[in-house]
């Protein structure tokens, strides 16, 4: 076949061959090497459709040689039968009756126009298939006629992936939810409805601006810090994050950020995406009450229970704090509900809940193991053992008064329970959790063996402790009324030991019994609160006292000192107390001493300066009792109306044998000298001590060295002896 009629563009001087029997006549040499060098795929065909011409770019597109295809129909070769129909359809239905025309009809809209440029569907020699952009120009000779065309293919599988990805991110980019897209410098330059859905924020009030625009409050410094370190070490960040809408509502959020980089490896962008996450919250907050809450009451359950007890154990440890345990059990439970019915029963374990509760601190926990059974576990009950078991008894003790009030269950009717209690301590992780247990189980067995509405420990000793401890307060609460406490007075002398006044000193005589000791029964009076009326009785004997004294010549001048409580003290009508007992008794105010420890001035100095002063215009007199054992200091001695300070007998006891002692004396008492304070020496039982103290210009003293605390009568019978100088 030859086609020597078929013309590119003209000018060319001779013809060349490019099949056996297809000559282009008018194609030069260097147009030819222009399209064998073509980077597109370039194939000529004739009018019928036969390839002429197949480039070195067509070759290496479509896997054929030269040899393979020229000559061949194109549409048979590279074009899909259905796209071949579909453009034919699209051009015109009558064209479409014989598939046999497939190519002139593909080619008709050609006949009135230079070119065309669709998209297709190439296929390979080894049948992969590829997208690809075909234009196609008709070749005229010169007459116009259409001789040929020319089509020039580019694969566009790239550009249609790029395509692909690009309605991937825009259809993400609109998603449920929230993105936010920043440049390098966090700047936001570009949000998604969502975004606005979420935030309250439009496009125009977010762009521009920084991400700290949703910022809560609730995270501090460290929390970005630790998320920007994060995004610049792995160049991704996740978490729960608190923001704040624009209408100023903070809610919680699920964020992610990425950080995104260029080919260079620079940082251009991040995106963040987030979305809320409140439902979610409120579901955990309910399934976690739902594992570690009792469903009736809303304490803890055993499982929380053993959990806060083994941190506690584990902190325990660290600090060397004793805790404790106390299982709370109801008497004759089961009654109540056999004879009132569950509901009832259910209404009385949440007032047992809601008493429990109202008994103990802030950190401690009162938890329900089931049924009537409750647990109550105390922390930070101190180092001491001892004193441990007396807080928890204490607790325990409130907690079984307050179960005993009545309760309230319909209309008006008033019912009573009662409660067992038992309790082991525990330090550390000297017991196991199920050791503990069973050991405060034992105590509650304890109790309920002892009638129930009981209170015992799982330590005998401690129990016994305990019992004496309580039959102490027993007697104590009563003494006062069966007129069991003693006033005694030990003398107090000047340097030459001439007698000059004397301290009241509180002594407790249970009729029958040996005399407590003023260690064993103070502090728990003042624990108790009862130094209260206690210290009130004081005052008034040592008034009553100062009366009897001021009828005799030798006792006339004498001043009593009493020593006063820091809760006494702290009573708003003390002064009013301290006015009247002086009254009763019409005992001169200038002979009365109020000895006040340094712990009362720490806490309310205004206050405690208003008192002082309003019974310094009284004419009444102060000392500083135990100086040098607290936190006194000059600011102190400077502000409060003090007359006298005593050095504690600690510092007396070694004056002549421990060097530091005798220094720190000699400093109080130069102190004391400079600021015009008279000085009070306790605990003086040597000759020796006497004489360093006079020797450095101590001027009163106290001690078993001039005599012991005595009766009252004892002391007025031996003013002879007390009131002269020492031979």
């Amino acid at each position: 076949m030859t086609n020597d009629r078929l013309f590119l563009p003209q000018g060319c001087p001779a013809d060349i061959v490019i099949a056996p029997d297809i000559r282009l006549p008018e194609i030069c040499i260097v147009q030819h090497a222009i399209l064998e060098n073509a980077a597109h795929a370039i194939i000529a065909t004739d009018v019928a459709g036969t390839i002429v011409y197949f480039n070195s770019a067509a070759q290496k597109m479509l896997g054929y040689s030269w040899d393979e295809v020229v000559g061949k129909s194109s549409p048979a070769l590279f074009h899909l039968p259905e796209e071949v129909v579909a453009r034919a359809e699209m051009l015109s239905s009558e064209l479409n009756r014989a598939i046999a025309g497939e190519f002139e009809v593909f080619t008709a809209r050609l006949e009135d126009s230079e070119s065309d440029e669709s998209d297709w569907t190439y296929v390979r020699k080894d049948g992969s298939q590829f997208p690809v952009n075909l234009a196609i120009t008709a070749l005229r000779d010169s007459s116009g006629s259409v001789q040929g065309y020319l089509g020039i293919a580019s694969d566009i599988s790239e550009r249609r992936h790029l395509e692909q990805e690009l309605r991937i991110a825009a259809t993400a980019f609109e998603s449920q939810a929230a993105i936010m897209v920043t440049d390098a410098r966090r700047r936001i330059l570009r949000v998604n409805p969502a975004f606005t859905k979420l935030t309250g924020y439009a496009p125009e009030e977010a762009i521009g601006r920084l991400p700290s625009l949703l910022k809560s409050g609730r995270q501090d410094a460290s929390f970005y810090l630790e998320m920007w370190r994060s995004l610049e070490q792995t160049r991704h960040w996740q978490g729960e994050i608190w923001n704040r809408r624009k209408g100023g509502e903070v809610y919680p959020e699920w964020l992610t950020i990425s950080a995104v980089y260029d080919d260079q490896g620079k940082l251009t962008n991040y995106v963040s995406t987030f979305s809320d996450i409140s439902n979610l919250k409120v579901a955990e907050s309910e399934i976690h009450h739902l594992a570690f809450y009792d469903p009736l009451t809303a304490l803890p359950n055993r499982r929380l229970l053993l959990n806060r007890l083994d941190k506690a154990r584990q902190t325990g440890k660290r600090n060397s704090q004793y805790g404790a345990l106390l299982i709370i059990d109801l008497d004759h439970f089961k009654t109540l509900n056999d004879t009132l019915g569950h509901e009832f029963g259910d209404r009385l374990l949440v007032e047992v809940a809601q008493r429990l509760k109202a008994c103990i601190r802030e950190g401690d926990t009162a938890a329900r193991q089931g049924g009537d059974e409750f647990v109550v576990m105390l922390e930070e009950l101190g180092s001491d053992p001892g004193a441990a078991g007396v807080q928890a008894e204490t607790v325990a003790e409130k907690i079984r008064s307050e179960l005993c009030r009545p309760y309230i269950l319909q209309d008006d009717t008033e019912y009573f329970r009662s409660a067992s209690i038992g309790i082991s301590l525990f330090r550390a992780q000297d017991k196991s959790l199920d050791v503990l247990m069973k050991q405060a189980d034992i105590a509650l067995y304890k109790a309920k063996d002892a009638g129930r509405n009981a209170i015992r420990f799982f330590d005998d000793a401690m129990q016994t402790a305990l019992d004496e401890r309580a039959g102490l307060e027993g007697g104590l609460r009563n003494a006062l009324a069966r007129d069991e406490f003693l006033l005694y007075v030990q003398p107090q002398v000047d340097s030459a030991r001439r007698l000059i006044g004397g301290e009241a000193l509180l002594r407790w005589q249970p009729p029958g019994q040996a005399m407590v000791a003023p260690n064993d029964f103070i502090p728990l009076a003042e624990e108790t609160g009862l130094i209260v009326p206690i210290g009130l009785w004081v005052l008034d004997t040592a008034c009553a006292a100062l009366r009897r004294w001021a009828a005799d010549e030798p006792t006339r001048e004498l001043f009593m000192a009493v020593n006063v409580s820091a809760r006494q003290f702290r009573q708003a009508d003390f002064v009013d107390q301290v006015s009247a007992a002086l009254a009763r008794h019409q005992a001169r105010p200038q002979l009365l001493k109020l000895e006040l420890t340094e712990s009362l001035l720490l806490d309310n100095v205004e206050e405690v300066v208003v008192k002082m002063q309003a019974l310094r215009q009284l004419g009444v007199r102060f000392s500083l009792d135990d100086f040098g054992t607290g936190y006194a200091s000059l600011a102190y001695l400077k502000r409060f109306p003090f007359e006298q300070l005593k050095v504690d007998r600690s510092f007396i006891r070694d004056i002549t044998s421990d060097p530091d002692d005798a220094a720190i004396v000699r400093a109080i008492i130069a102190m004391g000298n400079a600021l015009r304070l008279n000085v009070v020496a306790e605990g003086v039982e040597e000759d020796g001590q006497h004489g360093f103290l006079v020797e450095h210009g101590c001027r009163f003293f106290q001690g078993y060295l001039f005599g012991r605390p005595m009766p009252f009568a004892e002391f007025e019978q031996r003013l002879d002896q007390l009131a002269g100088p020492a031979d």
